[in-house]
């Protein structure tokens, strides 16, 4: 955005005169005086556009940039094909908000309606929405749609969820009076059966595949264990790209799936905006968050696409209204839709192989680097967690150095954990940087 100054002093008192009134102090009036700021702002002097530009390039230079990365932990750096950012920079795209209007809307309708579809495909569900935040808020909104449809309050929650996913479900339970109960890993790095924790109070069991810890659960397990006791499944997937190959939640006994849309093209963009997807069985639709969008037919047998289902409080009785998300993420959806259309599903096969393969090849010569060894011994999809000789934080900060990111200290989660890294490989890191990893890590581990 470019810098734009303030109106002139005859431009104000334009607006002031037609607003009634002589000065802007006025504007306040309302406002006591003892709450007022007497004093000027604490705030730099006034800056030229030129001056300003300066300073911005002068504190991005401050910027600390990795020549590598084996960064992972929910937010994943993989390939976006050029034409994503083409096609949702159009501005009929680029400025669209919630498609009330469908007869003036039916690009950008359709454009979801598509994204519904990938969706579902992917997950194995029936339905899918449109409006979720992240992956974090989707989870939470989903133990929140089990306890409506159970009409429990119980849920049971694997460790092996992202911390930060686990902190936001314990945020929305707290207030909707939903018991949280955690269910441990085995040393292997996967959830411990269940069966002793489910009952019939329990609403649901939520895991995630690929964990925290970038292990692959196996999910038909879970899903029986609540079955038994008319509890559901539901599954989340921080990494979306390892539906490319991994079996499908819905397929192996999941209810609700929901997750992280990150991989297919968006942008890591410090942390945001991303896309939370949702998919569930058609007969729960009715409970499902946001909003879905569906395909019909005028009088004269033409295609059209419109709002079919909104559960928002704006849109149906309060009462019964599920959740007040009300941001569209039509934008980050349609650069998924884009990206899923680019690669399709051979290329989305082979993206999600050359994570496995790039993941085996990094977890090779890291345990090859002496002293270092893998703490969980489960399949693992593109990401797994290493012990360090040093500290983890610490390898992080000298690697940095560098130019090697070399991963998230389990630490920052985990207190008691100070010797535990978890790495990440995907089809953009190259066996060279890998090879520049181990020997740089071997080099400070040996010193």
């Amino acid at each position: 955005m470019r810098y734009i100054p303030n109106a002139t002093p005859d431009e104000q008192a334009d607006m002031l005169a037609s607003m009634g009134v002589s000065s802007i102090a006025e504007l306040f009036r309302g406002i006591p005086e003892d709450l007022r700021l007497q004093r000027p702002l604490n705030l730099p002097p006034m800056a030229s556009e030129a001056e300003l530009m300066q300073l911005m390039e002068s504190l991005a230079g401050q910027n600390r940039l990795p020549q590598h990365s084996f960064l992972g932990a929910g937010v994943y750096d993989h390939v976006r094909p050029l034409i994503i950012d083409t096609l949702v920079s159009r501005s009929e795209f680029y400025t669209s908000y919630t498609p009330y209007q469908p007869e003036i809307n039916q690009g950008t309708l359709q454009a979801i309606f598509e994204y519904q579809t990938f969706i579902c495909q992917l997950t194995g569900m029936e339905v899918s929405n449109a409006s979720m935040y992240d992956g974090a808020t989707a989870l939470a909104e989903a133990l929140l749609m089990a306890a409506r449809l159970t009409n429990r309050y119980r849920v049971v929650l694997s460790e092996g969820i992202h911390p930060e996913y686990r902190a936001v479900c314990e945020t929305y339970a707290r207030r909707a009076g939903i018991e949280l109960v955690l269910a441990p890993l085995s040393e292997a790095g996967t959830t411990l059966p269940v069966e002793a924790l489910v009952n019939d109070a329990t609403a649901c069991v939520a895991v995630q595949s690929p964990n925290f810890f970038g292990c692959i659960e196996d999910l038909a397990p879970l899903a029986a264990a609540a079955q038994k006791h008319k509890a559901l499944t539901v599954v989340t997937v921080a990494e979306a790209m390892s539906l490319g190959l991994l079996v499908a939640p819905g397929t192996v006994g999941a209810d609700i799936v929901v997750g992280e849309g990150q991989s297919f093209g968006v942008p890591p963009a410090f942390g945001g905006p991303h896309l939370g997807f949702f998919a569930t069985h058609e007969r729960f639709a009715r409970q499902m968050p946001g909003r879905l969008i569906g395909q019909a037919y005028d009088v004269e047998g033409r295609r059209g696409f419109v709002i079919t289902l909104a559960t928002r409080e704006q849109h149906i009785r309060r009462e019964k209204a599920t959740s007040n998300i009300c941001s569209n993420e039509g934008l980050c959806a349609l650069v998924a839709s884009i990206f899923l259309a680019t690669v399709g599903r051979r290329g989305l096969q082979e993206l999600a192989q050359r994570n496995l393969q790039k993941a085996a090849y990094l977890k090779g010569v890291l345990t090859a680097v002496p002293g270092v060894t893998l703490t969980y011994r489960a399949p693992v999809f593109n990401e797994f967690v290493i012990r360090t000789p040093l500290p983890a934080a610490q390898l992080v900060e000298t690697l940095l150095e560098d130019g090697i990111l070399a991963g998230l200290p389990l630490s920052r989660y985990f207190p008691e954990r100070t010797h535990e890294l978890l790495v990440c490989a995907t089809e953009n890191t190259s066996r060279a940087a890998m090879d520049a990893f181990a020997a740089r890590l071997a080099q400070v581990c040996g010193g």
